[in-house]
């Protein structure tokens, strides 16, 4: 999952409905991308981070993390 894009996406407000028309995609193919079942191609990514978010590195925008919950330790 790409949580970094995520957060910054949800900062500015762009939902992943308007993120797919920007990208020129469907949302659902977007939704692919952000949970890494596809790959994000390097247009996509460098114009997100061109228009979207320049005061951001691409590698620091599509880090790659694990998806799902955070283990947390309770005691």
């Amino acid at each position: 999952m790409y949580k970094n894009l995520a957060k910054i996406l949800n900062e500015k407000k762009i939902t992943m409905k308007a993120y797919a028309k920007f990208l020129g995609i469907s949302e659902k193919t977007v939704q692919n991308k952000m949970y890494g079942r596809t790959e994000f191609t390097l247009g996509e990514a460098t114009k997100t981070c061109s228009i979207i978010c320049p005061e951001y590195r691409l590698d620091f925008v599509f880090e790659k993390q694990e998806g799902g919950e955070s283990a947390t330790a309770t005691a």
